[in-house]
């Protein structure tokens, strides 16, 4: 049987949705200069670029980014598939700060435990949040998002691929069956 690929969302609404939960993400976190954004490789990575952009854009302040590389924080190594450690990049001090944990798809939430590890490991921030762009629900762990772009219930059978313009050559969100 052939895979099927329904569009969930395209380029403009992936754009108008980042606008949303950076708006979101400012009026929750109060002091901007606490802010730090932490984008989650691969995916969040750009996607907390272009919240950080949007917040500027709102705001006309540029919050700090950072980027995550959680691979030897997980507890399922033993399960996926072998991949290159990417680079943790944090240039700054995380203790008293509101961080915000940027990820494309939220799922299991056992890449957020993982990522909550990872970050308490590089210092004690103030409160730790999560930003997803797509909450597809079926949680191993308990863990929920802060701020949610689109919530889109799944069958376990189902993927959920986000397409980034910056690795994928376009944005967009698909719900992948079969």
């Amino acid at each position: 049987m052939p895979l099927e690929q329904i569009e969930i969302l395209s380029s403009n609404e992936i754009r108008r949705t980042l606008t949303r939960l950076a708006s979101q993400i400012v009026e929750k976190s109060g002091n901007l200069s606490k802010l730090v954004l932490l984008g989650i490789y691969t995916r969040g990575v750009p996607l907390a670029e272009k919240l950080a952009e949007q917040i500027e854009a709102l705001e006309g302040v540029r919050v700090a980014i950072g980027a995550i590389d959680i691979t030897f924080y997980r507890d399922d190594l033993d399960t996926i598939a072998v991949r290159t450690p990417a680079k943790t990049n944090i240039p700054f001090d995380l203790s008293g700060k509101t961080v915000v944990l940027v990820d494309d798809v939220i799922y299991k939430g056992r890449t957020i435990r993982a990522a909550l590890d990872a970050v308490i490991d590089h210092g004690r921030p103030e409160v730790i949040r999560l930003a997803v762009l797509v909450d597809r629900g079926h949680r191993e762990v308990p863990i929920h998002p802060d701020f949610t772009g689109k919530k889109l219930p799944t069958a376990k059978e189902e993927t959920v691929k986000v397409y980034v313009q910056d690795i994928d050559g376009r944005d967009g969100v698909e719900l992948i069956k079969g």
